[in-house]
């Protein structure tokens, strides 16, 4: 595997920038001027459009990278697999760093950037049922290996979060496919998949949404691409990246979100967007809602907020909300989320019954996977 010192940022076939190694292995960006003439900035707090280069504060939280690059590469199952594959080449994973590890990731990463040159890992793909990749999954957990390693990175090696999953293609469009991690239970697939119905229901933008068939267990959860438009990349980036702050330390809260979705957009119907996935979050369980769970996209001259993805019951540290509700983590209600409301000067009738609509239908819909 080649040892890159620089790598050039691609949006399309448009170069946005150069990265580069510096000293304390940071690494260094530049946009490229025509990028500056024509472009826009790709991290607007850490990246203003203009002729300079530019330096993350340290090493620390994204191993030198700035945010919107570190989006790109692969974590929890993704980084599991690429470490497999480096070891099978008797690369030692602790010592590839974030630039060589981008280089990895190539063309293959979530959103709109690429990476030139590359560095290639695999060989090929193998044609396998989804059950046979959720077999496949199951013995990486468990033995560390797999003889079809080349063919999981190759379908889904540079996805993101903790649990296994592929892209995949349906009907000429791109989607991704998840399967029961380590810890999940065999039906987690029927439950994200009733989730975001249940989202939908509540007037929650979401991606088209699907249960595929499984002989294993009652199904997997399959969602379509929101960062892609047929052949077209869509530009995105996480709230981490924007605000260059690890997922894994709970230190956000949706009153910042709010702030920050309004600086951003300067359209309180993105406001309201995130208004009604808090209520969500809050009534359906759904306390793994960190600085990755949440998203932007810049598209039509402008950007907006994502549609909401990794919707489950779930948890995160001390069983509390990773973003808290007006400051409280562990049983936000009516009150909180409509101080929220309040701040950001979204109307008080409105938040209500939003608020009110959306925990009836959550009851309604979801109360089965509630009571824990």
């Amino acid at each position: 595997m080649n040892n890159y010192k620089t790598l050039h940022v691609f949006m399309e076939d448009r170069k946005v920038g150069t990265l580069a190694m510096a000293k304390n292995h940071v690494v260094a960006f530049a946009y490229d001027d025509q990028w500056i003439n024509t472009g826009f900035s790709i991290s607007p707090l850490s990246l203003p459009l203009e002729k300079r280069v530019f330096l993350p504060k340290g090493y620390e939280p994204f191993e030198g990278l700035f945010g919107v690059f570190s989006d790109s590469l692969p974590d929890g199952w993704g980084r599991l697999l690429v470490d497999r594959l480096l070891a099978r080449e008797h690369i030692d994973p602790a010592g590839v760093n974030s630039l060589n590890r981008l280089a990895i990731v190539g063309a293959s990463g979530m959103g709109a950037l690429t990476y030139q040159p590359e560095n290639r890992l695999t060989t090929g793909m193998t044609d396998m049922s989804l059950d046979q990749i959720a077999v496949e999954c199951g013995k990486i957990f468990e033995t560390r290996s797999s003889e079809n390693l080349d063919a999981l990175f190759e379908m889904g090696g540079s996805s993101g979060g903790a649990r296994p999953k592929v892209f995949y293609e349906m009907e000429g469009e791109e989607w991704i496919v998840k399967f029961p991690g380590s810890m999940d239970a065999p039906e987690i697939g029927q439950q994200e998949y009733e989730y975001s119905l249940c989202a939908k229901k509540c007037g929650i933008e979401m991606p088209e949404t699907r249960l595929l068939p499984s002989r294993m267990n009652s199904g997997y959860f399959a969602v379509k691409r929101f960062d892609r438009e047929g052949s077209r990349r869509v530009f995105m980036i996480s709230v981490s990246g924007l605000l260059e702050t690890s997922h894994r330390i709970p230190n956000l809260d949706y009153n910042i979100l709010m702030q920050l979705t309004m600086r951003l957009t300067r359209d309180y119907g993105e406001i309201e967007k995130l208004y009604r996935l808090m209520c969500f979050n809050v009534f359906a369980h759904n306390r793994d809602d960190h600085s990755k769970n949440f998203s932007f996209l810049y598209y039509g001259d402008r950007w907006h907020l994502s549609p909401a993805y990794d919707l489950t019951y779930s948890n995160s540290i001390g069983g509390e909300h990773a973003t808290t509700v007006n400051g409280n983590g562990l049983n936000p209600g009516m009150e909180e989320l409509l101080q929220v409301a309040g701040n950001i000067k979204l109307d008080r009738g409105k938040a209500k019954k939003i608020v009110l609509d959306i925990q009836e239908i959550v009851r309604s819909d979801l109360g089965r996977f509630l009571i824990k």
